[in-house]
This record gives C-alpha cells, sequence and structure tokens, in this order.
C-alpha cells in the first residue's frame, strides 16, 4: 500500500494528537444587540469580543428564538424552536416545588438531542459553567461541569456555575489542561451570569463608566459589559497559551437583550419598576430577541460581516458541520456556513411567553407574541395567553393586536406600519401560522 505525504501526516495527527476542532460556545446573558464596540456603540468598551468579531464569520443580523434565557438556551443546545423543546417560561410555579414540577419539563427536554451530546458521543470531553436550567451537567449530556441542579441545595439556572467569570476561570482552565493532557477534543459551555445582575461589576471599572448626565444603572450595566469582556479575553488568550486557536471554533451569542430603563423610552407604563426597559428583556422587540452571532475557525471559516440572518436554532446544524458531523435532519434550523442556503433563507420566526410560569403539557397556554422577520420587515402578532407572570407589565402595556416595523428604516420600531402595507402583513402572518402549525 502507498501512502501519500498527506495520508501519513493525517495519520500521524489521529495518533498522537486529535484533529477534531475544539468548540468553545460563549453565551452573553443580558446584553443589548447594540452593546459592543464592533456593533457602533459610542459607549461600552469591548476589546476583546471586537477582536474575536474581526476573525469570525459575523451575523450582525442574528436572532434568539425567546426574549428570555431559560427557553433562548434551551433552542440553543437542542436547535428547537420553544414550542417543540416545551420549555416556554423560566419555572412552572415560581420558585416553589421544583423538584417535582419541574421534573416533566426537564426529562422532555434531557430526551431531546443537543450539540453537546452529538460532540460527547463523536469523542469529545464536554464541559458546563454558567447558566444551566435543566438539572446539573450529568443531565444535560456533559463528561465535566459546575452546576449539580439539586432544588434541595438553591440548584435553579446555575447555581455553583455561576459563580465562573466573576470569581475567576480556575475550572475551565483546568478542564482545559486535562482534554490537551489527554490529547481529547474539547468543548466548553460558557455561560457567565454576566453582565446580568446583580450589576456589581469591579470599582475600577465602575469608575470608567461614570460621568455627568449617565444614569447610575446605566453606568454599572456597561462595567459589567467590560468585566464580561475581560472574561472572555481570559478564557480565549488561555486557548492560544495552549496552543489550541488553530484548532478551535469558538461560537457566540447572547440569550437575550437588555436595556435600562428610562423616561425617554418609548411609552413606559406608569408604575414601571423593573430593572430593565419594557422593549427589551421579555419582549420581542429588537432590544428583546437581537443579537450579534459569530463563528470563528481560523483558515477555515472565512472572517465576515454578513447581513443574513441567523437564528439560534442554527447554532446546532452549523457547530456540526464545522466539527466534520452531520447534524439531525429533523432540525429547523440551518447550517449558517453554507452560503447558498443563507441566501435562500427568507425569513426566521419566533414567540415570546410569559416569563413566569409555564404550562407543561401546553407551551401554548402562555405564549405572548409570535414574530416573523426578514431583511425588510419584522411582523409581530400580539397573542393573549394566560399570563402567569409577575412581570405583568412587561406585556400588558402593549395591547395592539398586529405590528408591522421596516428595520431597513427603522430598527428602533418607533413607527408601526401595519396598516400602510396590509399584503406585507398579510403575507407574513399567513407564514407565521404555518410555522406554529408544522
Amino acid at each position: 500500500m502507498k501512502f501519500t505525504i498527506l495520508s501519513i501526516l493525517l495519520l500521524s495527527l489521529s495518533v498522537f494528537g486529535q484533529t477534531k476542532p475544539n468548540v468553545v460556545f460563549i453565551l452573553s446573558d443580558d446584553q443589548a444587540w447594540g452593546d459592543y464596540g464592533f456593533m457602533g456603540s459610542k459607549e461600552v468598551q469591548t476589546p476583546h469580543i471586537d477582536k474575536l468579531a474581526q476573525e469570525s464569520l459575523v451575523f450582525k443580523r442574528g436572532y434568539v428564538t425567546s426574549p428570555l434565557c431559560r427557553p433562548s438556551l434551551a433552542s440553543m443546545a437542542t436547535g428547537l424552536h420553544t414550542h417543540q423543546h416545551r420549555v416556554t417560561g423560566n419555572d412552572v410555579d415560581g420558585r416553589n416545588n421544583r423538584a417535582e414540577l419541574d421534573k416533566p419539563v426537564q426529562k422532555f427536554f434531557n430526551q431531546q438531542a443537543s450539540f453537546i451530546k452529538e460532540l460527547v458521543k463523536n469523542g469529545y470531553l464536554a464541559h458546563q459553567s454558567g447558566k444551566w436550567w435543566e438539572g446539573s451537567w450529568k443531565d444535560g449530556g456533559f463528561t465535566h461541569g459546575m452546576t449539580h441542579g439539586d432544588p434541595k441545595r438553591k440548584g435553579r439556572h446555575g447555581d455553583e456555575g455561576l459563580s465562573i467569570g466573576r470569581k475567576g476561570m480556575k475550572p475551565v482552565t483546568d478542564f482545559i489542561d486535562s482534554a490537551v493532557v489527554k490529547q481529547k477534543p474539547f468543548a466548553i459551555w460558557y455561560a457567565p451570569f454576566l453582565p446580568h445582575t446583580p450589576h456589581n461589576p469591579p470599582e475600577r471599572l465602575l469608575k470608567k463608566y461614570q460621568q455627568e448626565g449617565r444614569g447610575k444603572d446605566a453606568a454599572k450595566y456597561f462595567a459589567m459589559i467590560d468585566w464580561f469582556d475581560e472574561t472572555c479575553g481570559e478564557l480565549l488568550d488561555y486557548i492560544i497559551t495552549k496552543e489550541q486557536e488553530d484548532n478551535t471554533l469558538v461560537v457566540y451569542i447572547s440569550d437575550n437583550g437588555w436595556k435600562a430603563p428610562s423616561q425617554s423610552d418609548m411609552r413606559i407604563p406608569k408604575n414601571w419598576n423593573q430593572g430593565y426597559a419594557p422593549r427589551s428583556k421579555g419582549s420581542p422587540y429588537e432590544n428583546g430577541i437581537r443579537t450579534p452571532i459569530m463563528f470563528k475557525l481560523p483558515r477555515k471559516i472565512k472572517a465576515q460581516f454578513s447581513d443574513d440572518l441567523a437564528s439560534a436554532v442554527d447554532l446546532f446544524p452549523t457547530i456540526l458541520a464545522a466539527c466534520g458531523f452531520d447534524a439531525p435532519k429533523n432540525l429547523p434550523g440551518i447550517n449558517l456556513l453554507d452560503t447558498e442556503i443563507r441566501k435562500e433563507r427568507k425569513v426566521i420566526f419566533g414567540a415570546a411567553y410569559s416569563i413566569y410560569n409555564m404550562t407543561v403539557g401546553n407551551p401554548a397556554d402562555t405564549r405572548q407574541y409570535r414574530w416573523a422577520i426578514t431583511k425588510k420587515w419584522k411582523y409581530l402578532l400580539r397573542d393573549k395567553g394566560s399570563d402567569t407572570t409577575k412581570y405583568k407589565y412587561v406585556h400588558q402595556w402593549d395591547t395592539i393586536p398586529e405590528h408591522l416595523y421596516d428595520l431597513e428604516k427603522d430598527q428602533g420600531e418607533k413607527l408601526n406600519v401595519v396598516s400602510d402595507f396590509p399584503k406585507a402583513s398579510q403575507k407574513l402572518k399567513a407564514k407565521l401560522n404555518n410555522w406554529l402549525s408544522d
């Protein structure tokens, strides 16, 4: 048998070192789509994420499937929409009796395929840190992790895992060290509780953003983003020091948006007392569901900014494709590395439900909005499901049944033109109804 130089090289790599790309999944928590330097912000500094963006395939028009962390994360992991994986809210009955009430929800979720399980099936070591709702890291299919998920020990949305970033990076860096020594491909779920509240940044960063005319809440929020950016830099620099950068796929997304309330905001409801504006977290508006989505893999993924639409359901098939594996065929998302498939996509969908609570076995019960988005249009349909959340102002102020926004001219969604473009509205409404029935 004759061996070419290339075949000998590949054989030696398969024997003496791993060739499958590592996967580093970075998840921001409660960050508005525009609050990055590379997205044009003049208020907050994100040098490490900006550098990542310059080296990545970046979708500036990325969207999550839900403006709330738990259902949003469930879609990222499984590649399914909320009505498919049935995790539509953060809890079944607040924080009451979670051990029993959450069992059917977590059981159904953990029966689904996920990109984590697929990577582990293909020989990866996988580490969970930060936000994780569906039980422990073991329940999620990881080989290593931090979250125990035990309600009796106050396990709910990450528990011990939430210390990552805020209290250092050692659990993750130790895992990287171990995987490199074992010459095993590794996957990291890095979902720190940043810039999420509590907004308690280091004093050195808070001073950096305090200035006359800027509210205290905004200064703290910007400082938290800067802190998050520092931890991302620490993680990515460690990948470099371990000589893993050239063979590591880095994926970036935020779980949902966030914006501090201000009396200058549109239609602030009376008695609004939440820590975020009504058109941000928990809502289907751009500040609630839009996020940059990016992929970096040196010499294999071309660094560029794309105006194509991207959705959180695309993460699963894209990650598997970048790693050289086939994703399950029933997934609604697409491989974002395939330019032709991206160009064929005309519309993406999503839905928002009550923040608390979900109705087990009947995901439609608490639905508040559905949306269909094209490059030009955003169509919102106001549903009137059971509003079980204590944050009722998130939905109740918005009584208009249908919205249509021209996002090419009106990214701030200030002008509802649904009555001016009835054909566009009817067409998107039909697509939205077909999507949900599917």
